[in-house]
């Protein structure tokens, strides 16, 4: 009987076997807990029809489980060190493809139409490397990849900045940049204890639902996350000041006819706005600043 990798004694012995010396720079933390590698997967919803992509397997915790209940299993590793490693621990797995790279540089799209079934339902289920969880994200999202559900542990903060509605601290660009893709939401959050080693920050599971149609019409994408972002370039500052410092002073009347047009008070902060609000006022401005 195979004994799953997930448990303090078989990683311990793997580590030793291999003499694996972890990486701070990779974010390395690995998952020894199958409680909560079951609760990933149940999040996802993985099925024996679904395709997977993971990123940054490991010594393969998450892999194994995921090669046990889906069609197919992709995996990102960058970690040279650790491909010996998983082509052991992964052995008795027929369904698991390891591509030695880093995801960012990837072609994600491509991979996904050589190596899943046409109209298959894909997933990225993942233990993502902290230091790099938003760019990871943000390209899955941009790049509007044929994936349906995003579940990934990432660190509780970057979570519930993620997940966050307009008017809360954690509120912000990114918030806003991730929901416009996808509907977010934190599912659980997860002790430091389940990893080794143990990471300094408090981690959360986080799932984004692909959405079929954003949210909201904009009528140029870049220029509405431009505003977005310069909305929040300095917390404390009115949307109004955000925007006419970042757009400059000599288009002020401008910004004001923009405001006025989307029903927005220009001393309210970017914190306080709808995802609707900032497309209004991303069209309006598109609108007059062409005129």
């Amino acid at each position: 009987m195979i004994k799953d990798i997930a448990t303090p004694i078989r990683t311990r012995a793997i580590l030793e076997k291999y003499k694996f010396s972890f990486k701070k720079s990779l974010g390395q933390n690995f998952l020894i807990d199958l409680n909560i590698l079951n609760r990933i997967l149940n999040a996802a919803g993985v099925t024996d029809q679904v395709g997977a992509i993971e990123i940054g397997p490991g010594i393969g915790a998450l892999t194994e489980q995921l090669a046990k209940r889906a069609d197919k299993v992709v995996t990102f590793e960058i970690d040279q060190r650790l491909l010996p490693v998983l082509k052991d621990t992964l052995s008795p797995y027929d369904n698991i493809k390891v591509i030695h790279s880093d995801v960012l540089k990837a072609d994600v799209k491509q991979v996904i139409g050589e190596e899943f079934k046409e109209g298959q339902d894909i997933m990225v289920v993942a233990n993502l490397p902290y230091y790099v969880t938003t760019p990871i994200l943000m390209k899955l999202l941009e790049e509007k990849l044929p994936i349906k559900r995003i579940v990934v542990m990432i660190q509780k903060e970057v979570a519930e900045r993620i997940a966050a509605k307009p008017g809360s601290k954690d509120y912000g660009s990114l918030s806003i940049a991730a929901q416009y893709y996808a509907e977010a939401e934190t599912v659980f959050t997860v002790p430091k204890t389940v990893f080794v080693p143990q990471p300094n920050v408090e981690s959360a599971v986080l799932r984004l639902t692909i959405r079929n149609e954003p949210p909201v019409q904009v009528d140029d994408e870049s220029f509405f996350f431009e505003v977005i972002r310069a909305s929040f370039a300095q917390r404390r500052k009115t949307l109004f000041n955000n925007l006419s410092h970042h757009f400059g002073k000599d288009y002020k009347e401008q910004i004001e006819r923009v405001l006025t047009a989307a029903e927005v008070d220009p001393k309210r902060r970017g914190e306080t706005l709808s995802i609707e609000e900032f497309a209004k006022i991303s069209n309006e401005m598109k609108r007059i600043l062409n005129s």
